[in-house]
């Protein structure tokens, strides 16, 4: 029986994450349901991707029992939210990152999961592309000998996007794009907590982050060396350093190829029915299959993005955050 998902939000994510869900069989991943508060909004996204219920409320597709998991898009200071009101009415939740705006609110979320006895995971889209177990693969077979040192850089010249600008909707670089930087250091080491963190940048004058820059230290001197802009255009690329070798990854956080010691591997990605907002977001069906996958073996959290991870990066993201002197009244 096929994977049941209800949309939360119609924005451009959303548009590439249903889009993304329409690359994969439909005996497998099918979407019945999406919401927007403003139900015209709702009935166009509806009409586009070919889905038969739609709702001007999330409470109505909450309530809605065909509905089995559901795929969260709305803006950050939401999330803890929404994501409630939906394990409240028995749905399974994919939620995007981050999975809340601090800790605090990710410890109580995945609490009340746990409670409700349902699937939760956070959308770090970046661990389910396939090239990262291949990446993963290649060092522990030592090809590139003991990893010292990550340097991973993500940033566009984007002075003028609201999500990424305003306090209010939970802006800054950390949130929306550090999370990815930070996910593939504790990726390549192995979910540690680093032994140190030393963070700058500078902040908007609504006192979010535009630039940060960081080294975390972790255990037996390894480094990762982390940059995320708002106001340029950043290499984009991770180079994972060991005593024998350099692991390139372009576009690491959907990638495509990788660049190994002993050559280029690609794994090209399949055409969408719509045309994508973003780069790579074909990929976003590769978080749909896991996310099926779990539900399908009964796991209440995946194991590419264990709550563990989720809760370490939202540490690593708070102390970023406290550096940089970004406050949330959340916090």
């Amino acid at each position: 029986m096929a994977t049941r998902w209800g949309i939360v939000s119609t924005g451009k994510i959303a548009h590439d994450f249903t889009t993304a869900l329409a690359t994969l069989p439909n005996t497998e991943h099918q979407a019945v349901a999406v919401a927007a508060r403003d139900v015209s909004r709702a009935e166009k996204f509806a009409q586009l991707h070919n889905i038969s219920k739609h709702y001007g409320n999330y409470e109505a597709l909450a309530k809605d029992t065909n509905v089995e998991i559901v795929y969260i898009g709305v803006q950050n200071p939401q999330h803890l939210e929404v994501a409630k009101l939906m394990l409240e009415n028995g749905k399974h939740v994919l939620c995007e990152k981050p999975l809340t705006l601090n800790v605090k609110q990710s410890t109580d979320l995945i609490n009340f999961a746990k409670k409700k006895g349902l699937f939760l995971m956070e959308a770090i889209w970046s661990r389910c592309f396939p090239l990262y177990e291949r990446v993963k693969k290649e060092i522990q077979e030592g090809t590139i000998g003991d990893v010292k040192q990550i340097v991973a850089s993500f940033g566009f010249r984007m002075p003028d996007v609201e999500r990424l600008n305003k306090k209010t909707l939970g802006g800054g670089t950390v949130l929306d794009l550090g999370v990815y930087t930070i996910q593939l250091a504790q990726f390549i080491f192995d979910g540690e907590h680093p032994v140190s963190i030393k963070a700058s940048g500078f902040l908007n004058n609504d006192g979010v982050d535009q630039s940060m820059s960081a080294i975390m230290l972790y255990s037996n001197n390894r480094t990762a060396t982390l940059m995320t802009h708002a106001f340029v255009t950043l290499p984009n690329e991770a180079h994972i350093i060991g005593t024998k070798g350099i692991i390139k990854i372009p576009q690491f956080w959907c990638p495509v190829k990788v660049e190994l010691p002993s050559g280029t591997v690609e794994h090209p990605l399949p055409v969408g029915p719509h045309e994508f907002n973003f780069l790579n977001s074909a990929g976003l069906r590769f978080e749909a299959m896991e996310a099926r996958v779990c539900l399908k073996a009964g796991l209440k959290e995946s194991p590419k993005i264990s709550h563990a991870e989720s809760l370490r990066i939202a540490e690593i993201e708070d102390e970023l955050r406290r550096q940089l002197g970004v406050v949330y009244p959340q916090d």
